[in-house]
């Protein structure tokens, strides 16, 4: 059996779908914290949708690095990984600034 199947199979076109609802919704979240930032000023929200922004872009870059441009999803894995705790970070020091 191979591991890497050459046509789309139905776990792969879910996947898909719910990366990009993850894209969509992650975006969402950004976008209205950044809204509520540019409002209010107020350091912390900032923060908190830049961190909302690294871990939506954490969540779909492995899947795009590995179909998009080919990189070992390992690798794509990992770099998500990566982004995702530093976006998680950004998110618990945004509960922290004043």
């Amino acid at each position: 059996m191979n591991p890497f199947p050459t046509g789309p199979t139905e776990t792969m076109l879910a996947l898909a779908i719910v990366k990009t609802l993850v894209l969509v919704v992650g975006g969402v979240i950004t976008y209205f914290a950044f809204k509520a930032y540019r409002r209010t000023r107020q350091r912390a929200l900032g923060y908190l949708a830049g961190g909302f922004g690294l871990v939506t872009l954490g969540l779909v870059l492995a899947g795009m690095l590995y179909e998009v441009l080919g990189v070992e999803l390992a690798t794509g894995i990992l770099l998500e990984s990566c982004l995702v705790l530093v976006g998680f970070l950004v998110i618990a020091y945004s509960m922290y600034v004043q």
